[in-house]
């Protein structure tokens, strides 16, 4: 039986394309990081480890947009990655400071979950290549997750006021943060599940 022949649009989505490989290879590096940190309990690799997914998600993402090979495809693959990286790191952290069970706890229920099921309903909507077209969807929901600010506060708000927390004892405010993400994700699943349903007109940016 012969192959069946894979799609030209298909094509830039495979490991083959540079943007994921930097995906892949930000991920690895990221996650052995992890594994070094939790074996050490040291607060030095874990920001190191944040800090390798995290530029290394900018590199990717800004690749794909200068090479033009954005795809429906390697943006799950980035969200996956992205997940990976995250919940390593995250148990790295408890592992380290016991103190960030609770508030990790709740990032990673917004993160894994809601957010999770947020940043995959692009597939949803044909030619939405990613959650950062999102905006052509909805623009509420986009502004509330996958802009700029949006983006930076979902994730480096909470390790940042983890790291505070470690070194001036305000164990309240990772919680502050943690809970405040968990209610942006919250109504944002909301107002998604809302549009699907019908209830609420989307608000695609004009």
């Amino acid at each position: 039986m012969a192959a069946v022949p894979i799609p030209l649009a298909v094509r830039p989505a495979l490991l083959l394309g540079v943007p994921n490989q930097i995906t892949l290879v930000r991920t690895v590096i990221a996650m052995v990081i992890a594994a070094i940190a939790f074996r050490t309990h040291d607060l030095t690799w874990l920001i190191l480890g944040y800090a390798t997914y995290w530029l290394g998600d900018m590199a990717d993402g800004a690749v794909a947009r200068r090479r033009n090979e954005e795809s429906e495809g390697g943006a799950v693959f980035d969200i996956v990655c992205d997940r990976a990286c995250s919940f390593l790191l995250a148990a790295a952290f408890m592992a380290a400071f016991p103190e960030t069970i609770g508030p990790l706890a709740v990032f990673l229920v917004q993160f894994g979950v809601l957010d999770t099921m947020l940043s995959l309903s692009f597939l949803l909507w044909r030619g939405t290549l990613s959650p950062n077209y999102f905006y052509k969807v909805d623009d509420p929901i986009y502004l509330w997750n996958w802009s700029k600010p949006a983006k930076a506060v979902n994730t480096a708000a909470v390790v940042i006021s983890l790291v505070i927390a470690h070194h001036t004892g305000a164990q309240w405010l990772p919680y502050t943060v943690a809970i405040g993400a968990l209610v942006v994700k919250v109504v944002s699943s909301y107002r998604l599940v809302a549009i699907l349903r019908g209830r609420t007109p989307a608000a695609p940016r004009g």
